[in-house]
Order: C-alpha cells, then sequence, then structure tokens
C-alpha cells in the first residue's frame, strides 16, 4: 500500500471529524487501526492491545508500548509514535490533555466495558474533564469501498488460495480425514508464502457437510458424499474466502439435485450484482431459486459479506437492513443448503463490483458441469 493511500484515507476521515463536535477520534479496531496508518501489529486477545491512534485536525499519533515501537515507527511513518511508559489508564490523560481533546470519539464496538469503566473514570479527573462518545462504523464505511490497490492485493489472496484449493482437491482420497485435509490446507499456505490462513478452514464432510461452520473431525471421507471446503488465506494483510462443494466419484441423485439448485441459486444471484442495487435484492433472488426447488428450510443464512482487511465486512448480502451496493465493494456469494443427517451443499465466489457488474476474483473452477445441464 503506497503512502498516498494511506494520507488519502486520513483527508477522508479528518473531513468526516471535521464534521462532528469531535476534538479527537480513537481508534481501536486492529483491521481500522492498519487501515488508515499501516501498523501491522496484531492484538492478541480481546483485553490486549498492539496499539491505537489518536487523530486530530492536525495531529495523528499511533499509541503503543515498548513491544511495538520500533515496529510502529517503520511501517506508521506519518504517525508520531507515542510509547506509553505504564498503560492506557495510566498515561492516557495526560497525552489527551497535551493534544487539547475535551470530546473524544471512541469505537465503543471494540472497547470492553470493564476498560471503558476504568476509563471513564480517569477521564473524568481531567481539568477539564474528557467526554467520551461513541464513534462506531465511520472507519468500516470507508472500508467498504476498496481502492485498486486493495483489490490486486485481496485479488492476489484469492489466486493463491485457488491454486492451493487445486492442489488440495487433487489429493482428496476416501480415508483421509476431515483434519488431514485442513492440516495439508495450512501447510500449503504457509509453504505459499500467505501470512495465515483467514480463519479455521472448514471441512466438512456427510452429515457434517450439514453444519455450515463445522469443525474438522476424524471422520474419514467416504465416495458419494458431500465434502464442503470453505477456505481462505491472508496475504499482504488482505484475505481472501471462498467455498468448493465437491464428491468422490459421483453424487447421490439427492445430492446432485442440491448442488445444482445451489449452483443455480449462485449464479442467478451474480447476474444481478451492480451498482445501485440494493444489496438484499441478489439474496432474495438466491432465496427465491432454492425455495421454488423445494429447499427454502434449509438456507438459513446471508447470501453474502464483504472481504478486505477482515474475512467478515460491510456490506452484508442479506434480507435485512439493505444498502446499495457500490462499485469497488468486494462481496462474496455463497448460497447453501444444509439437511441435517444428510449433509449439505455450500458454494461462494468472492468478485468485485465493477461499473458493469461483478468480477469473479476466486477464479478455482472446481463446479460440476450437471449442475448447468
Amino acid at each position: 500500500m503506497t503512502k498516498s493511500a494511506f494520507r488519502k484515507r486520513m483527508r477522508d476521515l479528518r473531513k468526516r471529524l471535521s464534521e462532528s463536535a469531535l476534538d479527537a477520534a480513537w481508534i481501536v479496531q486492529p483491521e481500522n487501526r492498519r487501515y488508515l496508518s499501516g501498523f501491522r501489529a496484531e492484538d492478541s486477545q480481546l483485553d490486549e492491545s498492539s496499539g491505537s491512534l489518536l487523530i486530530t485536525r492536525h495531529r495523528s499519533v499511533l499509541v503503543t508500548d515498548s513491544r511495538y515501537t520500533l515496529e510502529a515507527e517503520k511501517e506508521a511513518v506519518d504517525f508520531e509514535v507515542h510509547t506509553l511508559k505504564q498503560g492506557v489508564i495510566e498515561n492516557f490523560p495526560e497525552l489527551l490533555r497535551e493534544m487539547n481533546v475535551k470530546t473524544l470519539g471512541f469505537e465503543a464496538d471494540h472497547v470492553t466495558v470493564g476498560f471503558y469503566r476504568k476509563l471513564t473514570e480517569a477521564l473524568g479527573k481531567c481539568a477539564p474533564p474528557v467526554t467520551l462518545t461513541p464513534l462506531n462504523g465511520v472507519v468500516e464505511a470507508m472500508r467498504e469501498v476498496k481502492d485498486k490497490s486493495e483489490v490486486r492485493a485481496i485479488e492476489a489472496s484469492a489466486d493463491l488460495m485457488s491454486e492451493i484449493l487445486d492442489t488440495v482437491i487433487d489429493g482428496l482420497t476416501p480415508g483421509l480425514t476431515e483434519k488431514d485435509v485442513a492440516w495439508r490446507i495450512e501447510n500449503l499456505a504457509r509453504e505459499a508464502g500467505a501470512e495465515s490462513l483467514a480463519f479455521p478452514s472448514i471441512v466438512a464432510s456427510g452429515p457434517n457437510a450439514a453444519l455450515p461452520h463445522a469443525f474438522p473431525t476424524t471422520r474419514k471421507l467416504r465416495r458419494r458424499e458431500p465434502i464442503i471446503l470453505d477456505v481462505g488465506i491472508r496475504l499482504d494483510t488482505y484475505r481472501s474466502d471462498m467455498t468448493r462443494t465437491v464428491f468422490l466419484g459421483n453424487p447421490t441423485a439427492e445430492f446432485e439435485t442440491v448442488y445444482r439448485t445451489v449452483r443455480r441459486a449462485q449464479l442467478a444471484a451474480l447476474r444481478e450484482i451492480r451498482p445501485g442495487v440494493e444489496s438484499n435484492h441478489p439474496d432474495s433472488v438466491a432465496r427465491q431459486v432454492i425455495g421454488d426447488a423445494g429447499y427454502g428450510e434449509y438456507f438459513g443464512h446471508a447470501l453474502g459479506h464483504g472481504v478486505g482487511l477482515a474475512t467478515h465486512e460491510k456490506p452484508r448480502l442479506s434480507p435485512h437492513k439493505p444498502v446499495s451496493l457500490k462499485a469497488g465493494m468486494v462481496v462474496t456469494i455463497e448460497p447453501g443448503i444444509y439437511i441435517p443427517g444428510k449433509g449439505g451443499v455450500r458454494l461462494e465466489e468472492m468478485a468485485v463490483i465493477e461499473a458493469d457488474g461483478p468480477r469473479i476474483l476466486t477464479k478455482n473452477n472446481r463446479f460440476y458441469d450437471f449442475a448447468t445441464r
């Protein structure tokens, strides 16, 4: 990512800040922090942070501790790096006084109740007191539309994942366990240069494929059963997400019908995705195809979601809270049918919305010809 990209994002955030009554924005969410500053460090757990951003109309400060100072100075080149000598609760009030912050917008969705209470108490002792005001969804909204460099990064992640999945599918044989396959995916991803998996791989066979977010087990793969492979990697901090359902040999007649229905629902939804369309419309189209085939009760989740620095971002392609789709959004299209006790099928593509419609980024073409006959 270029310096100019980060600077444009900061200009956009400051414009939004100038339209509010806030003196500063406090950014703690890891992907938002990375999006605005370039600082890559991760938070190892909910109550342990590698840093945060304090942004006023004229200053950009990255607040961290001594474990991350050198990384911050190297990666967040447009930010002053402030290394805490103690913790946020102890040192934050003085920093805010020095920056003349009286009203602080903070990401309430990403701060624990316990921490909020302690910080509120500490800031209340400032003279004058500092007021905390929720600032939710502002940076997430900026992240919805990707610039060209982000699309390239996501596409590179998807290309690598597509190649890995090809290798994995070619190596599937009866007797392998779901855990064997999941380990193979992770091993190949690391060897190919991925920073990590985007999320724990879902490998679900037979009846386990009726669980949309199944964990890999010691169950062995069997012929003619559906095998759901929902996989993704993180490359240059951007993520991919794709799903294929495969069979060892020919599927049963029932699951041939299920697979055909899911694929037709996916293709129908893809034809409806373009700028200006409401996000619930592709979902309703896919849901109609599946419902008309008699499987409506077995498709319970949303059609898709945004992907970028996080695996699940806005927008959501779901029946609820529709938004207008825009060029530059990257979304998944992943209808599924899950029949308890028998199995399921999910097919997931990731696409960038362009002026004339979606462009598929997940180029693995492991789809069955019978699905379109």
